[in-house]
């Protein structure tokens, strides 16, 4: 018997070598971040980042798209209910900034469109790679609702003007456009998004797992406050930091001209 749109897991999750690959599972329609999805996701992140066998979190997505952002269906539906409204993009918003706080680097795999909401789920990722055929968008705009909380994301990664000029005109900029505006890493050819995904995540394990959470923590912690500030805390934490057992064997490993031995490997 075949299963039911309803018994379908919003999200697949797989683990395999340490590498946690969550899959939005509508694809059909294009992986709508729906309140549903939303919290599928968002309990899936907070499972992960408690999860000692994790070492990276990659995020994917079915069908031909990544995600083509909010579930308007839903949201028109409730056009007139502001709690709802609100409620939903606070889930969001607390599932977007969970993203930034989880202990694993995250690395979005983009293997088509990505808009809206869903390219702000691009955003909010530490890495993203991309294939030839992604494209991305904030077209809000043009019907009317415009991507007010997808810009916080964008705009930390492209820039003000390249930020506004996807707000304002709301029109699809190919991969590469994506890439030298600085919101996708790596645009390779759709054959080899995996191979380039799973480079990365390689080179993300090899390294020492207590310093990586140390420092993504770090990294978005200053990344928002005023130089002084941001020096600040930094500097305690490079010097928490050097207290780590990882921080004497690295730099032993280095001295030595050997490969360092990770404890949290």
């Amino acid at each position: 018997m075949a299963e039911s749109h309803e018994e379908r897991p919003l999200v697949l999750r797989s683990l395999a070598d340490r590498v946690l690959t969550l899959t939005l599972n509508r694809g059909e329609r294009f992986n709508p971040l729906s309140s549903a999805m939303i919290d599928a996701l968002d309990a899936e992140l907070e499972c992960a980042a408690r999860d000692d066998a994790v070492r990276v979190v990659v995020l994917a997505a079915e069908g031909k798209g990544f995600s083509a952002g909010h579930d308007l269906k839903e949201m028109r539906a409730h056009a007139r209910d502001t709690a709802w409204q609100r409620r939903l993009f606070d889930r969001c918003s607390r599932m977007m900034i969970r993203l930034t706080r989880l202990p694993h680097p995250v690395i979005a795999r983009v293997h088509g469109i990505a808009t809206a909401a869903g390219c702000q789920l691009v955003s909010m990722c530490d890495l993203a790679v991309a294939a030839e055929t992604a494209t991305f968008a904030l077209p809000g705009v043009n019907i009317g609702v415009f991507c007010s909380t997808p810009a916080v994301g964008i705009a930390r990664n492209v820039g003000r003007k390249r930020a506004m000029e996807m707000l304002l005109t709301g029109d699809l900029i190919d991969a590469r456009t994506a890439e030298a505006w600085g919101l996708v890493n790596r645009v390779v050819p759709g054959d080899g998004l995996d191979a380039a995904v799973a480079r990365f995540a390689e080179i993300v394990k090899a390294r020492s797992a207590a310093t990586i959470r140390l420092g993504k923590a770090a990294f978005y912690e200053q990344i928002e406050q005023p130089m002084a500030s941001a020096y600040a805390a930094t500097g305690e934490v490079m010097a928490c930091n050097m207290l780590l057992d990882d921080a004497s064997e690295g730099i032993d490993a280095f001295l030595g001209k050997r490969v360092p031995v990770w404890q949290g490997r």
